[in-house]
């Protein structure tokens, strides 16, 4: 029997996330072909689960949906066809399984995509025990936790996507880097840089943010309530010769986008990856052309860029950070309730206790 939480409509965490016990999972014999039984032992928490629970631009669900798209476990079965993977075997999710199916592991998925995604269209990972088809998973790093492992799927994805994606311009130690504030792809983009030599410059709101950035290697950070109108063009002004940034992770949206276009270089990149900040007038896409830069929009990465992440981890003993505050599956609300009002530090983390496991 297993524990979930699903979505039983599009009103809002607070009234549609619904807790259920005593589910029934299915046995080893009763799996299709290609479907693995995991486990779970961690879970995370994105923005978009947020959205779809109130009905936003993600679309409408067909509850009941057990939500969030992040998470590892441990493989418990797998079907008669599944080849990858094997009972023991240390799994992360992806977010995009049918993707994976239709286009191969090197895909990028597109706005068409999302409807069909973990936690919205395919049941996700808030549960502590779940079928996943084989193509939702990938082997995750031999050498963190559970909750760190589960951060990977979407944040740490689109990091390494937004890095090191577009050929020939791979990130690397001449590479200045932009992030904004102390979400999950701003993180992981900083961690990720930092180990291959790239200098980073982080916006924060607080000196004790601050700190912690620098604690994770950001070369130089920015207070931009400290400096609302002007802190794009003074981190500029620590790249060399004031030139601008090579890459910048553009999360605020509509807020900040006009600033981040003043702040990259001649040719630098220009990552949409995310729209948390407050509504502000449109930026129209014509605006690049006067910052002569490439514009690259993220949704995530594909299959084999997680497993590159989990790779590269590995390799570099990288501790994805995870927020203070972790909470266990049936904490899942007050979890949304943190993200929510904003009070964590990278990834709102959720740990899957087993106290009756064998």
């Amino acid at each position: 029997m297993a524990r979930q939480w699903v979505l039983t409509g599009q009103e809002g965490f607070e009234i549609s996330l619904e807790y259920q016990e005593n589910v029934a999972i299915p046995s080893a014999d009763e799996l299709g072909p290609n479907e693995v039984l995991v486990r779970m032992h961690g879970a995370s928490l994105n923005y978009r689960e947020l959205v779809i629970a109130r009905g936003g631009i993600n679309g409408p669900i067909n509850p009941p949906v057990i939500p969030s798209c992040d998470g590892a476990g441990v493989v418990e079965a797998v079907g008669a066809s599944v080849k990858e993977f094997k009972a023991g075997d240390r799994v992360v999710t992806f977010l995009a399984p049918e993707l994976v199916q239709t286009s191969g592991d090197d895909a990028y998925s597109t706005i068409t995509d999302v409807a069909a995604m973990l936690g919205q269209g395919t049941p996700g990972t808030l549960r502590s025990k779940g079928v996943f088809h084989e193509t939702a998973l990938v082997h995750a790093p031999t050498t963190v936790d559970f909750v760190a492992a589960a951060t990977l799927t979407c944040t740490w994805a689109t990091a390494w996507n937004g890095l090191f994606g577009l050929k020939g311009r791979e990130a690397g130690p001449d590479t200045w880097v932009l992030v904004q504030g102390t979400g999950g792809v701003s993180i992981a983009a900083l961690q990720l840089a930092t180990a291959v030599g790239a200098t980073v410059v982080a916006t924060t709101s607080t000196d004790a943010k601050a700190a912690r950035l620098r604690s994770l290697g950001a070369a130089h950070t920015v207070n931009y309530r400290g400096n609302p109108e002007g802190w794009a063009q003074e981190a500029r002004a620590f790249t060399p010769g004031g030139r601008g940034f090579d890459i910048i992770f553009e999360v605020g949206g509509y807020e900040t986008l006009a600033k981040s276009l003043g702040a990259v270089r001649t040719d630098g990149i220009l990552l949409l990856v995310g729209g948390v900040g407050s509504e502000a007038e449109a930026v129209p896409l014509f605006a690049a052309l006067m910052h002569t830069c490439i514009v690259r929009g993220l949704l995530g990465g594909s299959r084999a860029q997680l497993r590159q992440t989990a790779r590269f981890i590995d390799e570099k003993g990288l501790k994805p950070a995870v927020d203070d505050v972790v909470f266990e599956l049936a904490e899942a609300k007050d979890a949304y309730r943190r993200l929510s009002a904003k009070q964590h530090f990278s990834k709102v983390a959720i740990r899957i206790d087993h106290p009756n496991a064998a």
